[in-house]
Parts: structure tokens; C-alpha cells; sequence
């Protein structure tokens, strides 16, 4: 078994992983890195689509290219030598080739197992993923009262499944949070119950903190220290939000939390906050934004602090507590991961540069894409 999953293991391949926002991708490709591989995102006839970043010719990055139509169809044509793609990877003219000439049959891109818009997010799986994408957290007759903004997207030097070990952990907040949602007097961390399905968790706990966003505390309407029923759901590998309840001041407060491997040593984050207890004041929304972004950055200092940028796997290389439940039920959903990724794997994982005969794009519209960016 493998005793550490680093952002490059070969297991990740066959995830959803997200890449990019919705709201980011324009009329041109987008460039975009995945697992220490370079791929390119564009939007063909309405529709996202995905392609190893590079022409089955002479491999020069089809992020390079641009988008046109070609009768009543929309292709990607590379910049260099004008090969023209449509979203199956199919090559559908060669300008170099004279009318009629019959095209290579490896003139074609490699694309991904699959490519899904879901939650304000464009999510890439290599290779058949073995878990569906993350649930949605707001129910649809629930999204009219929400406000919803994203965090700025956030480039980390750290490991994804540390940062996924973070959001779920939270006997760290007193410490690591002292200037924000953290309480140096509440350090015990209180009973939750958690319930695993497969790959996936879903943690539910009552917990003691300092409301500080709320108004009511400054007026004494309501203590400093308050209760707050939160639900967890964590997706393997890297995908999870939050749902926050809170009892004495009223509202519901959602964050999402998606974190995309890079390369060896980088994760990029994507983050939303979606709250119904702001009077549809965006002014109020931008401030919970900045508050959620000072969280972030301050778990930041600590993650890329890490010397490894790895999560163990193993159980006995690091020591536990009561506490660590939620954590180390992590450890344990992802050794799972990795170890039906070694059983299932294909003999070649990586796609070669001459791109794929079979390879066809999934493009899926999930709930939830509207309200989270």
C-alpha cells in the first residue's frame, strides 16, 4: 500500500478534480495544469470541453489556439500548423492536406475521461473517476434566499490532501485562528457523529465558538460565544464543504472547498461562501468573503510551512487523539482510494503525445452551478 499520497499519484488520475471557474472561461481556451500535466479548456458549440494541451502533430500547446466555427459546428484550431479539433478530439481538417484527402487516423487530441461544469466549477477526470462529483449542499428550493460569493482563487505551495486534512480538522482553530473563529478558552473539541458511505463522509457535531460577525453581540443582544450546527461532507479525494446552522442568531452559513493538485509541490484552492442571513446586502457578503479569505490565509502560513508536501496514509506514522476522528477517517477513505486505483489501474495511465483513438468527453450540467459562482 502506498504509505504517502502526494499531488502527483498515479490513484488521482481516475478523480474529478476541479481546474478552473466557469466565470474564468471566456471564447478562448484556457490553459490549465492538472497532476503535473498540462491540458487546455475551451468552450465548443456551448459546451466545455477538454484536451491534453498540446496538437497530435508537432505538440505545440493548443492553448495557443483559438475558437472558430467551421460550419455549423464550433472547433479549436491550433495556432501553429491550423489543425482544426472538435470536442470528441476528433481532427476534423488538416489546411496543409489538399480538399478530399483522406487525415491521418492519429490526428487526433487526447481528451479526458470526462469533463463536468458543477458548483461554478470546470472539473477534469483523466480517467474514469470512481467517485461521483461532490453533492450539492443547498437544495434547489432553498437557493432564492442565498447570497453567494467566491473567495479568491488561492495558489498554494502544499499538499491537496493536507489542505483537505485542514478544512476538516478543527481542534486547530484556537490556535491557528485566534484572530478569527478560533477561542484560546474552548479547546476541547465536542462529540460528532459520523456516518461513511464508500468513498465519501459526512460528519454532523454542535459546536461552542465566538460569533463575531454577529451584530447582535455588540449590542448584548447575544453573547460573544455561541452554538453553531455544522453538517460536513467530504468527497474523496479533495472535495468537501460545510453547512453552519447557527442557533442563537439565526442563518445558514455554506462554504465549499475544492482543492485542484497542480503539480508536485502546488494546490490550487477554490472556495465559495453562500450565507441567507445577510439582508441581500452585497456589502455585508463582500465582508463575510474577506473574512472567510483571512481564515484561509491564515491556515496557509501553517500548510506551506509543511517540509513534505505528502499526507500519510499510514496510520501509525503520526499519533492521534479522540479528536483526530474526522481526520483520520480521511487517511482512511483515501488508503481506500489509492488501493482500489492500484487494482483497477490500466497497464498506461499517462496519455501519450499522440493523443487517443477512443477518447470521448462527458460534459454533465449539475445543480448548483448558478448559486456557487
Amino acid at each position: 500500500m502506498t504509505h504517502v499520497l502526494t499531488n502527483l499519484d498515479p490513484s488521482l488520475r481516475s478523480a474529478w478534480h476541479p481546474v478552473l471557474r466557469t466565470s474564468d472561461l471566456g471564447d478562448e481556451p484556457v490553459a490549465v495544469r492538472l497532476l503535473g500535466e498540462h491540458w487546455v479548456v475551451v468552450r465548443l458549440d456551448g459546451e466545455v470541453a477538454a484536451f491534453a494541451d498540446r496538437c497530435p502533430h508537432r505538440l505545440a500547446p493548443l492553448s495557443a489556439g483559438h475558437v472558430e466555427s467551421q460550419g455549423d459546428r464550433d472547433i479549436l484550431r491550433c495556432g501553429y500548423h491550423g489543425w482544426c479539433f472538435e470536442s470528441t478530439g476528433g481532427c476534423s481538417s488538416i489546411p496543409s492536406l489538399p480538399d478530399g484527402a483522406t487525415l491521418p487516423p492519429r490526428a487526433r487530441a487526447f481528451v479526458p475521461a470526462g469533463v463536468a461544469t458543477h458548483l461554478g466549477l470546470v472539473w477534469i477526470a483523466p480517467e474514469p473517476p470512481r467517485v461521483p462529483l461532490p453533492d450539492v449542499p443547498i437544495a434547489a428550493d432553498e437557493l432564492g434566499r442565498f447570497l453567494s460569493g467566491d473567495l479568491p482563487v488561492l495558489q498554494a505551495c502544499a499538499s491537496a490532501g493536507l489542505l483537505m486534512d485542514n478544512f476538516l480538522d478543527v481542534a486547530h482553530f484556537p490556535f491557528v485562528h485566534a484572530a478569527t473563529i478560533g477561542d484560546e478558552e474552548s479547546t476541547d473539541v465536542g462529540p460528532f457523529e459520523m456516518e461513511r458511505d464508500g468513498l465519501a463522509l459526512t460528519v454532523r457535531s454542535a459546536q461552542r465558538f465566538p460569533n463575531r460577525e454577529d451584530p447582535g453581540v455588540e449590542t448584548g443582544e447575544r453573547p460573544l460565544l455561541q452554538t453553531r450546527h455544522v453538517t460536513y461532507r467530504y468527497t474523496a479525494p479533495f472535495a468537501a464543504w460545510l453547512r453552519i446552522d447557527y442557533e442563537e442568531a439565526g442563518g445558514t452559513n455554506v462554504i465549499t472547498f475544492f482543492v485542484q493538485p497542480v503539480d508536485a509541490d502546488h494546490a490550487t484552492i477554490y472556495a465559495s461562501v453562500q450565507r441567507d442571513d445577510l439582508d441581500g446586502d452585497l456589502d455585508r457578503l463582500a465582508e463575510a468573503v474577506a473574512f472567510e479569505h483571512a481564515v484561509t490565509a491564515e491556515d496557509l502560513v501553517v500548510q506551506e510551512g509543511y517540509l513534505h508536501r505528502s499526507i500519510p496514509l499510514e496510520l501509525t506514522t503520526e499519533v492521534h487523539v479522540k479528536a483526530d476522528r474526522m481526520t483520520v477517517e480521511l487517511r482512511r477513505i483515501l488508503a481506500d482510494f489509492v488501493a482500489q486505483a492500484t487494482l483497477t489501474a490500466p497497464p498506461a495511465a499517462a496519455p501519450a503525445p499522440t493523443g487517443s483513438t477512443d477518447g470521448r468527453v462527458a460534459h454533465h450540467e449539475r445543480l448548483g452551478e448558478a448559486h456557487a459562482g
